[in-house]
């Protein structure tokens, strides 16, 4: 199936280019044939005229010799009132007058095809003029050959040789580029079937002899796999990532209860149950992460609602209670549209980030930087290495200090902040400090002639802000 739809595109783009280039060769010909044809034609009558420029001085000087000069291709008679050849050319000596039409009345000149004229071979266009004497008009004939439309024999061939050819190299053209430019892209789909799970390593061979589009189509192809074998081996690593954490305090919950099985009676088993159910919440912890990253990755819809961000964080922070101090810099009427479960998913995130590390202190400031609103996190702890700043927001990521504070961490927290920043079209990086870590979240203003709007319309003004609405 596959060599016979190769061979057919090959016949069709191979007929299609052919006869597209015989009709515009048709079309080139004709054209060329018709301008050769009126050059003929003007330059036959160019010969008539000058016959008559020659032929009647004499008649009227009286000194008409009775054999005219022999021209190329023409033919002349004389005749007096009589009627009578008086002078001709060679081929017409001693012969009848070679047409018996003349000019009206009216006229002086009158011409008509002729196949033959008396004496004479083949079409020719007889011109028939008056030239008045004293005794009457005489009557000058002259023959030329009749010059057809496309002007001569030799003019045709050149054109339906030159067509003929033309065609001729356009089908071979075509039928070798289309047949080199198929067998690029037969190249190409035979490396893609046999790429698999295992083989993401390989690549299409991009040939630097072929068309500029199979190029661009084998460099995508390639650029498509560099993108698929990343994420491939992103998923391989998450789910490595994913299962040691799981198994981890699997293992531990596993070891716990053997143990009290194994001695039943001297087992604590209060103790027990609190540290195999601290072992399930750890589960469940990296579970909920792990769902909340398929969601992100899925691409779930937002909520999107006009929110204060000062009004919603202030709120968060009054429902939460931190073992250091919390310094709030919230700017008030700083409205962005956004899902609020999860941007306050993102602030709990980075506040819990900040408590595993601050000293005595955590700042949280909002306000309006233009058409951004900004979001800080900042702590008075050690601070992240600018060299782990991007590191630590990959999935399953722990600095040693974090696995040092926090042992019961899932190291998705930051991973899951920054995909929640970038599904509302905001960015989260970590800023340069004078102590601690700086998480600094950037989100699009919603404009204000919008805010107002709402607000003045919609009795749940606080639902607006981000607070819940009375009911």
């Amino acid at each position: 199936m596959s060599n016979w739809n190769r061979s057919s595109v090959l016949l069709r783009r191979t007929v299609g280019y052919s006869a597209a280039a015989a009709l515009l060769c048709t079309g080139v010909s004709v054209l060329f044939l018709v301008f050769v044809g009126g050059k003929d034609a003007d330059a036959a009558r160019d010969r008539v005229t000058g016959a008559w420029d020659r032929a009647v001085p004499l008649i009227r000087q009286g000194y008409l010799p009775a054999e005219l000069p022999a021209g190329r291709d023409i033919a002349i008679q004389v005749l007096d009132t009589r009627h009578q050849v008086v002078s001709a050319t060679p081929q017409l000596a001693g012969r009848p007058p070679m047409a018996t039409f003349h000019a009206t009345s009216a006229s002086v000149h009158a011409e008509r095809v002729l196949c033959p004229p008396a004496g004479l071979k083949g079409c020719m266009t007889v011109f028939s003029y008056k030239v008045y004497q004293p005794d009457g008009p005489w009557i000058l004939y002259v023959a030329v050959p009749t010059v057809p439309w496309y002007g001569s024999t030799e003019a045709l061939s050149f054109a339906i040789g030159m067509s003929l050819l033309a065609t001729a190299m356009t089908a071979a053209g075509t039928f070798y580029v289309t047949r080199r430019d198929m067998s690029a892209v037969d190249v190409i789909r035979t490396e893609l079937a046999e790429i698999t799970a295992t083989h993401l390593h390989r690549r299409v061979p991009v040939a630097h002899n072929h068309q500029e589009e199979i190029k661009l189509l084998a460099g995508t192809v390639n650029d498509t796999l560099d993108r698929l074998e990343g994420a491939y081996k992103q998923l391989r690593q998450f789910t490595s990532d994913a299962s040691h954490d799981l198994r981890s305090p699997l293992t531990a919950m596993r070891a716990q209860l053997e143990e009290a099985l194994m001695h039943p009676h001297d087992i604590d088993w209060p103790r027990t149950a609190t540290a195999v159910l601290a072992g399930v919440d750890r589960l469940q912890a990296i579970v909920t992460d792990l769902l909340t990253l398929a969601k992100l990755d899925a691409r779930a819809p937002l909520d999107l609602r006009p929110t204060d961000l000062g009004r919603l964080v202030n709120s968060e922070l009054d429902r939460r209670t931190y073992r250091v101090e919390i310094v709030r810099d919230l700017q008030r009427n700083v409205i962005v549209d956004c899902d609020r479960l999860r941007i306050t998913r993102l602030l709990v995130n980075l506040l819990d980030n900040a408590a595993r590390h601050a000293a005595s202190q955590i700042t949280v400031s909002v306000r309006a930087d233009g058409p951004t609103a900004t979001l800080e996190v900042l702590d008075d702890g050690a601070g992240i290495a600018p060299e782990d700043r991007e590191r630590v927001f990959d999935r399953f990521t722990r600095l040693e200090a974090s696995r040092h504070r926090d042992a019961g961490g899932t190291g998705l927290g930051l991973a899951i902040a920054r995909e929640i920043a970038e599904a509302h079209q905001g960015t989260l990086t970590i800023q340069d400090s004078e102590r601690g870590a700086r998480f600094v979240l950037r989100l699009p203003v919603r404009k204000a002639p919008q805010i107002a709007g709402r607000s003045e319309h919609h009795a749940g003004h606080s639902d607006f802000l981000g607070l819940p609405v009375p009911r």
